[in-house]
């Protein structure tokens, strides 16, 4: 029996995720810290670039991000304020003073084109509905530079038992999992003008995620 996709609104996702930071921390070092450790491993980021990250969150991995690019540009945004205050204590606590965290939405980036040498993104698709999935994308391609790196890291589809119960509580009250559901994403990023270079599935603690390294293919 096929089931009509539910995803949350805008709206509620920033209800969730303010209520969820004072805990993500926690969720994301149990179940999401290999997945982000090899993102960024694939990420290779190199000193001195311009780097974006879409859905900061609490800033996890844009501590990192701060550590290995101390002399380049650093923007993160996320929707969710309460998030960012997370994400700004822990690069406070960093010696970088190169780095801007604010509100933002992945629908519409405040960013001129061909900004960014790469675009980190982790654990906001899953989120989405797929039907908003190509116009993300092409928002990400439109800030990238020629040539530049995307690195998406999502929850992925299991045949496991926690996957299993996961996909059934979100059919039912999608609020109880973060909105987030398994997603495939590679034939959508190809469609948007990315060529794949590396996908890998990671699992931590029965829960899959899925890391993606692209290209953009812009002219």
């Amino acid at each position: 029996m096929a089931f009509p996709e539910r995803t949350l609104t805008k709206t509620e996702v920033v209800t969730v995720y303010a209520r969820a930071a004072r805990f993500y921390d926690l969720w994301g070092r149990l179940t999401e810290t290999r997945a982000r450790r090899r993102a960024l491993e694939l990420a290779r980021v190199r000193d001195g670039e311009s780097v974006l990250e879409v859905a900061v969150g609490t800033g996890l991995a844009f501590a990192e991000l701060l550590r290995r690019n101390p002399n380049g540009r650093n923007d993160g945004i996320d929707l969710t304020e309460a998030m960012l205050v997370k994400a700004r204590e822990k690069a406070e606590h960093s010696s970088a003073n190169n780095w801007r965290l604010r509100v933002g939405d992945a629908y519409h980036l405040d960013f001129a084109p061909a900004t960014f040498d790469l675009l980190l993104n982790c654990y906001m698709f899953d989120l989405l509905p797929e039907a908003d999935f190509s116009r993300v994308l092409a928002e990400f391609h439109r800030v990238l530079k020629p040539g530049g790196r995307l690195v998406l890291v999502n929850l992925a589809p299991g045949d496991g038992v926690v996957s299993w119960l996961w996909s059934h509580i979100h059919r039912i009250r999608p609020a109880w999992v973060g909105g987030c559901r398994g997603v495939r994403m590679g034939g959508q990023v190809r469609d948007a003008g990315f060529v794949i270079e590396t996908s890998k599935r990671v699992s931590q603690f029965g829960v899959p995620s899925e890391v993606i390294v692209a290209r953009s293919t812009r002219p």
